[in-house]
């Protein structure tokens, strides 16, 4: 009874931990710098979207409000010819827009630096990210000042506020997984030495003939077997195949369960044979 308990005692708290946890990175869309509008008000939002590619490029959305001074009052279009360079792009990404046009929103992607071999624990930073704007047929760029928005679950996103020392500096994102996604990781791989430890003792328990050979426990095996790929295919945003989860759990996992499995097949045979209660 005491046992009951505290292991229900114990299944409250680790349930009530993990919504806490979610509930601290599952901030919602929120600014994670504010931008400040340029000298004819125009303002530059960046919404970070999704990481891509191995965790290499970071897929953002890049939007321009032109202020009131580029805008005609009466038709809502671009007064003149409006221009916007982002460097730190995958390629180099320009878009221009002609007069009576208006400036919309299109894709950015972004280049990150870190190492996905560190999952879950891997961490990334983009190159240094600038957002100029042209105007008419000026030739010299004005550096905006951008509203980055997180929209990322699953991460913890911070970006440095840049130097104002002769004028603005770039920006640069730094991205780690939250502490919400490292627990969940952490629990779907505890799952898989669990069954890996439960399999290995039923079967030493039932070689040692502690416990009778039952005939339906060798499909239990065999679904045990077949749930490690799902279980590790789980893995938020999981890390590529041949990663160290693959070499130093997984792989042991499924040796373990292999084992287990002969092991209870040699049951099969030695508690069946035909001499077995003599």
């Amino acid at each position: 009874m005491k046992l009951g308990i505290a292991g229900f005692l114990l299944f409250l708290v680790a349930y009530f931990a993990s919504t806490s946890l979610y509930g601290t990175a599952g901030k919602g869309p929120h600014d994670l710098t504010q931008g400040q509008p340029t000298t004819d008000g125009t303002m530059v939002t960046i919404d970070l979207q999704d990481v891509q590619q191995s965790n290499t490029v970071l897929v953002t959305n890049l939007a321009i409000s032109p202020g009131p001074k580029l805008l005609d009052p009466r038709t809502h279009g671009l007064t003149e010819d409006l221009s916007v360079v982002v460097t730190s792009a995958v390629s180099p990404t320009k878009r221009s827009w002609s007069k009576g046009m208006l400036p919309g929103t299109f894709p950015v992607p972004l280049t990150l630096s870190g190492d996905v071999a560190n999952w879950p624990f891997d961490r990334y930073t983009s190159g240094p990210i600038t957002v100029e704007l042209f105007r008419g047929p000026e030739e010299v760029p004005e550096r905006a000042a951008v509203t980055f928005v997180d929209r990322l679950a699953g991460w913890q996103i911070t970006i440095p506020a840049p130097s104002t020392d002769g004028g603005l500096a770039p920006y640069r994102v730094k991205l780690q997984r939250s502490a919400g996604t490292v627990a969940f990781a952490v629990i779907i791989l505890g799952a898989l030495v669990l069954l890996a430890a439960i399999g290995l003792f039923v079967a030493i328990q039932t070689a040692r003939d502690r416990r009778k050979f039952q005939p339906p426990m060798t499909t239990w095996y065999a679904a045990m077997l077949f749930a490690v790929v799902p279980l590790r295919n789980a893995l938020p945003n999981a890390p590529p195949f041949g990663s160290w989860i693959d070499i130093r759990i997984v792989l042991w996992v499924i040796v373990a369960l292999v084992l287990s499995m002969l092991i209870y097949i040699t049951c099969w045979w030695r508690h069946l044979a035909p001499d077995f209660d003599k």
